[in-house]
């Protein structure tokens, strides 16, 4: 376990320095390998990271692809999608030339035809990834490894790279890389924000069970993970 927390005053902040790091990595990337991947989280928390990093001028946005961490299983024009929120808070001005490579495939469920349809896509991805940015549930669930899912244990063990996940608290059918993909990073970043989730943090950091806890297996991995926290 090796763990770096950074702790912020103010939200703005926390996303200028999260947004300037993960740069810094995506510069790094194509110096190195010509092209630079990112997989981002959704949800509420990342917006202002987004739209910090998208404004960013000196990224050569043109060899950048986009994906996302995990996807609820519905069009990219639900209001619960997280391709949706990546569109519109950070593929904008100087990154609205990215690529984005969505996890969303089509129809209704996440049949097994979907999932490899989606798999195909993303075995194009350059590894490792420049940067991958975690978020977490107040559940301790982090992408869509949520607890009591049905195919948890093989989205903490499988190679993917990613597969479908039902959980009680997901909602919708989601679709998830496997955590032994999301390892294949430069930088594993984990976003947190408020008190409720710092305390979640610290459970998660104890003793107890990763099924209980999903975060734990991130926590617990050979994987550096840089933790960016403000209230």
């Amino acid at each position: 376990m090796s763990i770096d927390r950074r702790s912020f005053a103010e939200k703005a902040t926390l996303a200028k320095e999260l947004a300037e790091s993960v740069a810094d990595r995506i510069r790094a990337a194509i110096a190195e390998r010509g092209t630079a991947a990112i997989a981002v989280s959704g949800g509420s928390t990342p917006g202002k990271f987004f739209n910090a990093l998208g404004k960013t001028k000196d990224i050569e946005w043109d060899k950048v692809i986009v994906t996302l961490v995990d996807e609820r299983w519905v069009d990219e024009t639900s209001d619960r999608s997280n391709a949706l929120l990546v569109n519109e808070k950070m593929l904008q001005g100087p990154a609205a030339v990215a690529r984005f490579f969505p996890l969303y495939s089509g129809g209704d469920e996440p049949t097994d035809a979907a999932v490899a349809k989606t798999n195909t896509l993303m075995a194009s991805l350059p590894k490792p990834f420049a940067a991958v940015i975690l978020g977490m549930g107040n559940d301790g669930h982090t992408a869509s490894f949520f607890p009591g899912g049905d195919t948890l244990d093989e989205a903490l063990s499988a190679q993917g790279p990613t597969l479908a996940i039902r959980a009680p608290g997901a909602g919708e059918p989601r679709i998830t890389f496997t955590l032994p993909r999301l390892l294949e990073t430069d930088g594993l970043y984990l976003h947190i924000e408020g008190e409720e989730k710092a305390a979640v943090l610290e459970q998660a950091l104890g003793e107890g069970p990763v099924a209980d806890m999903p975060i734990r297996a991130v926590l617990r991995s050979d994987a550096p993970v840089t933790v960016y926290w403000c209230p």
